[in-house]
């Protein structure tokens, strides 16, 4: 335990970064792979009316497609793969991710009930856990602490422009083939119209996967602690959990407070069209388009601006700058999901969800840097896997579910979807902000050990 307690400031190798052009690629290579995860995660989201009239399922059933049937493989590999990207070749394991995902993204489209269906989304699941851990570990070898946060920014956009991607090409989709109830396609027969967007957006990432073989493994920038151990030698899983342990208040407070943050910008992505569909009777695949041209744009610059705010909050000497960020986003979507429910035109109502959609997304251009920030090199893949759980968990798997409960439960009327979404955001920002301020202090007492500012 002792060799992971050691300084981060004096104990990093001082060997030189790697040339900004290839970090850069590899940074570019890895968004468009997360662009591709987060398109094959939310093109489902456009076809939950077509999928509960052919499966006969209310919004909760559907819910469990959207959420549950993606996370619940993916939370629980999350650690044991972040685990493994502590130890092996992180690009070969990313190549295997992506395949085994845009695989089974294609499965999607020949699935002939729910369980069906549900299975294939597990395995969607399964396969985009191993980006994130891999690909945040390797970031963090191929940029110093003071650019860290605007890299993993730009990593992390690819999530919110494969959400608006998935809302805009999956609406054009819907709605030129949601006319035909069937289509025949070569070789994999007949499927029904909407089964069709899967292999579009799914078979395109097999050439994500080869072109990833032209990125190079970043060598790892160890600490002299861990250089004692021999290279094959991982961490056991009780000494990093142990290293977690005793900085619990930290690492829990990040944790929970982004993870409940994701609940705000989840629900915007899941729900948001079926808002415009069923308060404004906007046609589905149009309703699509405009959230996820929304989504597009103010969800990636907000994610942007997350990332420089934490960077220049650093260097001029905040040491806990990604927190601060988070908890600015989260008091930022309070007042617009507040205002939600009262928007009775169309106009309005984007009118407040762009600004919503904005600062629900701009605390996520800090949370991964904030999180590799305090943590040592060997121990990244580990934490990261914890932290995904945790998001995934209340960000994505519970998130859409809970909602539908509350739409078809508490105000027993799909038409009050809107007062849901605002009832999540609201509640899921307060407590985001109280745990992520609980958490200031000791974040700012163990970033100050472990950045070197003068890099």
């Amino acid at each position: 335990m002792n060799s992971l307690n050691q300084s981060s400031s004096s104990d990093l190798s001082k060997s030189s970064w790697p040339p900004a052009p290839a970090a850069w690629y590899t940074v570019g290579l890895l968004f468009v792979a997360y662009t591709f995860s987060f398109v094959d995660r939310f093109i489902l989201t456009l076809l939950i009316e077509p999928i509960k009239q052919d499966f006969n399922l209310s919004d909760t059933g559907v819910s469990l497609l959207v959420g549950f049937a993606f996370v619940i493989f993916y939370t629980f590999l999350g650690i044991p793969i972040g685990r493994l990207a502590d130890r092996v070749n992180r690009r070969n394991l990313i190549v295997a991710g992506i395949t085994l995902w845009s695989c089974m993204t294609a499965l999607c489209g020949m699935a002939r009930g729910f369980g069906s269906l549900f299975v294939a989304r597990v395995g969607v699941g399964v396969g985009e856990a191993a980006l994130s851990p891999a690909a945040y570990s390797m970031i963090a070898d191929l940029f110093p602490p003071k650019k860290l946060g605007r890299a993993l920014s730009v990593y992390t956009a690819g999530a919110f422009v494969g959400v608006g991607l998935a809302l805009i090409v999956g609406g054009l989709v819907v709605q030129s083939v949601i006319s035909s109830p069937d289509i025949t396609l070569p070789i994999i027969g007949e499927v029904r119209s909407w089964q069709v967007p899967f292999f579009i957006v799914g078979l395109p990432g097999l050439l994500v996967a080869a072109l990833m073989y032209t990125v190079k493994e970043p060598v790892r920038r160890q600490q002299s602690g861990d250089q004692t151990r021999s290279d094959n030698e991982a961490v056991a899983l009780n000494e990093a959990f142990g290293y977690i342990r005793d900085r619990a208040k930290i690492y829990l407070s990040h944790f929970f407070g982004f993870a409940l943050l994701g609940v705000s910008s989840n629900v915007l992505f899941v729900w948001g069209p079926h808002i415009l569909v069923r308060s404004f009777g906007v046609p589905v695949g149009e309703a699509g388009a405009t959230i996820g041209l929304i989504v597009l744009s103010f969800g990636t610059i907000g994610l942007i601006a997350g990332g420089s705010i934490s960077d220049r909050l650093l260097k001029i000497g905040y040491l806990d700058n990604g927190m601060r960020v988070g908890i600015i986003a989260a008091l930022g979507c309070i007042p617009f999901a507040l205002l939600l429910p009262s928007m009775n035109s169309l106009f309005s109502l984007l009118a407040v969800f762009c600004p919503l959609v904005l600062f629900a997304c701009l605390g996520f251009g800090s949370s991964a840097a904030a999180l590799q920030q305090i943590t040592p090199n060997r121990l990244r893949g580990i934490v990261s896997g914890c932290y995904f759980f945790l998001l995934n968990v209340i960000g994505i798997g519970l998130s859409p579910s809970i909602t539908a409960v509350i739409t078809n439960y508490g105000f027993k009327d799909e038409l009050m979807l809107v007062n849901s979404v605002s009832v999540m955001a609201v509640c899921s920002s307060v407590l985001a902000v109280f745990i992520l301020w609980r958490g200031l202090k000791p974040y700012r007492e163990e970033s100050a050990i472990r950045v070197d500012l003068s890099e």
